[in-house]
């Protein structure tokens, strides 16, 4: 279905709604998987068992080892499975995945998860009803991400949006959340007008950052929302934040952050330098836990991110033509 462009400050409708086309909006859900065959299974089943279906679901297989790749094709919900010649990691996985959304599927939101989320039956329809009830017209919806015990994972807490003012919280509030700057793509909900006109994730990014980079792009201008009555689990193998212990993987953390920060224009600068220097402290933090261990992979994301911006998405995909394809004409429509 098609749906009249809207500027982020139009007024609500004669409904008291700003998306009064929620119920019947066409919903696409996106899943990246790598490697968890039994835990895509669990994601499945849970986008399976909604309340409020999605339309229609991808499945990105990123050329997986093992068997994910067959129990998506398997899996009785019907996925649109995508099986990549090489792994582009997450961000790959998401520009690929969000992009056939909106072209093979004519999404008017996307629903982007990863393969180790298992959303409770009343997910999605929890997300609807907020964007139902919104006085404002919204860009990103985020989920609460619960560990499997049922506490809040500290991965997927969204922060509430800096200088956010009265009547921003109050429309939030209005909508049953509160307002926020970014999201984590373990549960969200993306406006397709909005991606079409800004663009999508980075694949270049590989792992991390890179949710925190695109849906700050979709909000610079843009109004967020975090929904509590949205619950999923985030099925992590441990409690806790995946950055707290790195390893290798901190040379994506430095570098991504960095072309986050200083190569796009998806934060003000005030919020460039309240990011950078709560991600400064953080690093230091880390390298003093971890008695200096990781510096050597700092310094190597440090100097690949000044070396050079990411890659057009297209060109990282270049292996899938047909992947490829759709990201650049995604990209190409929002003059990327």
């Amino acid at each position: 279905m098609t749906h009249t462009a809207a500027s982020p400050g139009d007024p609500m409708s004669q409904s008291g709604s700003a998306h009064p086309e929620a119920r019947s909006a066409r919903i696409v859900a996106v899943v990246v998987t790598y490697n968890r065959e039994t835990l895509l299974e669990e994601c499945l089943d849970g986008l399976a068992a909604q309340e409020r279906r999605p339309d229609a679901v991808v499945v990105i297989d990123n050329s997986s080892t093992d068997a994910s790749g067959a129990v998506a094709d398997a899996h009785p919900i019907g996925a649109d499975v995508v099986h990549l010649r090489r792994n582009v990691g997450g961000a790959g996985g998401f520009a690929t995945g969000i992009a056939r959304a909106l072209v093979r599927h004519d999404a008017d939101w996307i629903w982007v998860m990863d393969d180790d989320t298992v959303p409770r039956p009343g997910a999605l329809a929890g997300l609807l009803r907020a964007l139902e009830a919104s006085p404002v017209r919204l860009s990103v919806l985020s989920s609460r991400a619960v560990w499997t015990d049922g506490r809040d994972h500290p991965m997927n807490t969204p922060r509430t949006r800096l200088g956010a003012g009265a009547q921003e919280k109050a429309d939030a509030a209005r909508a049953g959340g509160r307002p926020i700057r970014t999201a984590s793509y373990v549960s969200a909900l993306l406006n397709g007008q909005d991606v079409r006109r800004l663009g999508l994730p980075h694949a270049d990014y590989f792992i991390w950052s890179d949710d925190f980079e695109h849906t700050g792009r979709l909000l610079r201008h843009g109004r967020g929302l975090h929904v509590p009555g949205s619950v999923v689990e985030h099925r992590t193998a441990r409690f806790g934040n995946a950055q707290a212990n790195p390893g290798s993987r901190f040379y994506y953390d430095v570098r991504n952050r960095l072309w986050a920060l200083l190569r796009t224009s998806s934060f003000t600068p005030l919020e460039k330098i309240l990011h950078g220097g709560r991600t400064a402290l953080g690093w230091m933090l880390l390298l003093v836990r971890h008695r200096g261990d990781l510096f050597g992979v700092g310094l190597r994301g440090l100097a690949a991110a000044l070396r050079r911006g990411p890659r057009p998405s297209a060109t990282v995909l270049a292996a899938d033509g047909e992947a490829a394809a759709d990201v650049r004409a995604i990209e190409r429509a929002a003059g990327r």
